[in-house]
């Protein structure tokens, strides 16, 4: 059985437990040992049913933990160590742990974490490579995000959009050490689109793997960012991309527009186009006002001057740019780009100097420097 495959099982298995009255914080313990054991038992043969055997090894290594709690005895007297018999739990078992993972007092750093321990059932090893941090740190922020859900108790679940967030701030942390964090964010929310019928879930399952379909042409193999006009689209995953655009329709078919839906039919039409030259940016302005009915925030209307920019000029970008709060991060960076579209170049390779200046990150400060000196150089020549 493979890594995934195994822990694919952790959810279900941690379903039984807590459904069977332990603890989640005790009972996720108790699955992670779990795990751990059947890494060495399984080498050589698997067993005839794995979940049942997870559930029955699980179920002594909590009662085992909660022995050894002293101001726990009395649980003994309730629990025997054999696991109760009983169904297997339902796609709704899975998607309590989802929301009990979302809960409303986590920050949303503990509810990533917890997320990928409960339902992804990671290590915390995983996870703390996955986002740079040591292990106790994680360690630390998972036992408090536990206590906190055992604290406040399991009948304060977060709701459907807290956890649709909290994978979407697991999808965008990419790639990180051995654990591939959008790609287990796509897996995750493949399950609750499974458990859920609510087509904004699908809406965000079809924008991840629309985004997802163009990560190899991201990047060069230097780590320098590549624009999406300059990405080379055979790179593109064209599986994922034709997934992505019938899990949308399907979704938006269902005539209950919501912010991921939107984002998602954006991220289909650039998709969709075999150029640059043939994206259908009137459609994509039209998407982004039904996007800003949902979140009107300074990032799509950035990202919508773009698209004005593309659909009627550079003159109408720079228009929609102006009614933009100066001081927004990336501003500098939209303005570079709309006066170079505009002609303007000296004034845009100022503009790419200060986003640059104001990147929030190495890379697109590089990649803003880069654009800075490659417009100062054509400004030499025609001197």
């Amino acid at each position: 059985m493979g890594e995934v495959e195994l822990r694919e099982l952790v959810p279900q298995v941690l379903s039984v437990l807590v459904r069977r009255g332990a603890d989640f914080a005790t009972a996720e313990d108790a699955v992670q040992e779990a795990l751990i054991r059947a890494v060495s038992a399984w080498e050589d043969e698997l067993p005839a049913d794995p979940k049942g055997w997870l559930v029955t090894v699980a179920w002594r290594a909590f009662v085992d933990l909660a022995r050894s709690d002293a101001a726990r005895r009395d649980r003994e007297v309730r629990f025997d160590t054999q696991p109760p018999t009983g169904v297997v739990p339902s796609a709704d078992d899975t998607l309590h742990l989802y929301f009990l993972c979302a809960h409303p007092e986590l920050t949303s750093p503990s509810a990533v974490a917890l997320t990928l321990r409960a339902v992804g059932g990671l290590t915390t090893r995983q996870i703390a490579q996955a986002y740079l941090v040591p292990e106790s740190t994680m360690a630390q922020r998972i036992s408090r995000a536990k206590r906190t859900v055992g604290r406040s108790g399991l009948d304060r679940p977060g709701n459907v959009r807290t956890v649709m967030r909290v994978l979407y701030l697991i999808f965008n942390e990419g790639y990180s050490g051995d654990v591939d964090l959008a790609a287990e964010a796509i897996r995750l929310t493949r399950q609750l689109a499974w458990s859920v019928n609510d087509p904004e879930v699908h809406g965000l399952l079809a924008l991840m793997l629309l985004h997802h379909a163009r990560r190899r042409s991201r990047t060069r193999p230097d780590g320098r960012i590549v624009p999406l006009a300059d990405q080379d689209r055979s790179l593109w995953d064209e599986a994922l991309i034709a997934e992505g655009i019938t899990v949308v329709q399907a979704a938006l078919a269902r005539d209950r527009l919501g912010e991921y839906q939107t984002q998602a039919a954006i991220a289909a039409l650039h998709a969709d186009a075999a150029r640059v030259g043939d994206t259908d940016w009137v459609q994509i302005v039209e998407w982004y006002d039904e996007l800003l009915q949902f979140a009107d925030t300074p990032i799509v209307r950035l990202n919508r001057a773009v698209a004005v920019g593309e659909a009627e000029g550079a003159p109408a970008g720079l228009a929609a740019l102006a009614q933009i709060d100066a001081h927004i991060p990336r501003r500098d960076a939209v303005a570079a780009y709309l006066h170079e579209k505009n002609g303007d170049l000296e004034l845009a390779a100022r503009l790419y100097a200060d986003a640059a200046h104001n990147a929030p990150n190495l890379a697109e400060r590089d990649h803003q420097m880069r654009q800075a000196a490659r417009l100062n150089q054509v400004l030499r020549h025609h001197q």
